[in-house]
């Protein structure tokens, strides 16, 4: 289940960084940010 979370939380990392694209805006790329390292981190534990 935490493997799962964490692949969620990425891709909803990789979908934040796609809207950047569109639209820049800081707390959308710290939001990004923090989802794209949690979600690597969860998905890659023990």
């Amino acid at each position: 289940m935490g493997r799962l979370l964490g692949l969620m939380l990425f891709c909803i990392g990789i979908g934040m960084v796609i809207g950047m694209l569109i639209e820049e805006n800081v707390i959308i790329i710290i939001a990004s940010g923090l989802c794209l390292l949690c979600g690597y981190h969860i998905f890659c534990k023990d």
